[in-house]
């Protein structure tokens, strides 16, 4: 969550100001290293108890083909809500996106920033009933048919050749536990999600989105709520969607040995 005008290189400000102008919004992200989540959860005054319960499927080959390929296909169960699955691309650069898939109103173009680094991604994302995913993942129907036609065409044009959404392997569940809260300091909405992963290790973000126009004011006072909060900044940044990815998978190839 470390202010971008700090944490990002001089030589990639250019790069990161016109993939946001492009863009339609604005996610700051900070990892919480493992040894401080407790203080951190203690010092932001988090509820455990008001999180919401959510299970987290990827598909993917048993290589990763797709993560290679900058694809991510994924579907979610939520408590309470219905399900939903998605389909990811990145990096993208907005301007060269075909209009079409801009206009579209499940279409969704927002630049991650976190310290040290940024990507911009293009999400096309569907909502399903309560029980779509839980059957897809049963076997009681196809993994494709938790994707629309829109999904599937943007999958189509982006997955490496020979590689169909009913052929990908199963790669989860990872349970995560979402609290959406509002400290009084700062008077703007953080998110934590707490990722548990069957091996024991937890990974804990804290984001905030906003618009394009104020990230960098955003980034700042973000910053200095959480450096005066005792939140460690300086930690290993991680990638939630790729540690779940490469957890199973290597689970996968032991399975086989």
């Amino acid at each position: 969550m470390s202010s971008p005008t700090i944490a990002i290189p001089d030589a990639e400000l250019p790069r990161l100001l016109s993939l946001i102008k492009d863009s339609d919004s604005v996610e700051l992200k900070l990892t919480v290293p493992e040894s401080h989540q407790r203080s951190t959860v203690v010092g932001l005054g988090m509820d455990a108890l008001e999180a919401q319960i959510r299970q987290v499927f990827f598909f993917d080959t048993p290589d990763l083909a797709l993560d290679h390929a900058g694809v991510v296909v994924r579907a979610r169960r939520i408590q309470g809500k219905g399900d939903d699955s998605v389909v990811k691309l990145r990096p993208v650069v907005p301007a060269e996106l075909p209009a079409e898939l801009r206009q579209s109103e499940n279409f969704n173009v927002e630049v991650d920033a976190m310290p040290g680094g940024f990507v911009c991604s293009g999400s096309l994302k569907r909502a399903l009933g309560p029980s779509e995913v839980r059957d897809a993942v049963a076997g009681r129907q196809a993994i494709g048919k938790l994707f629309s036609k829109e999904q599937r065409r943007f999958f189509r044009a982006h997955a490496p050749d020979g590689i169909d959404l009913d052929s990908l392997t199963i790669l989860g569940p990872i349970f995560v536990l979402k609290l959406r809260f509002t400290p009084e300091e700062l008077g703007r909405r953080l998110v934590a999600e707490m990722w548990l992963y069957p091996d024991g290790s937890r990974v804990l973000e804290l984001s905030t989105k906003c618009a394009t126009r104020e990230a960098f004011q955003v980034a700042a006072e973000v910053r200095a709520f959480l450096t005066g909060s005792g939140v460690d900044l300086s930690g290993e940044q991680q990638t939630k969607t790729r540690k779940a990815l490469e957890y199973f998978a290597q689970a996968l190839r032991d399975e086989e040995r």
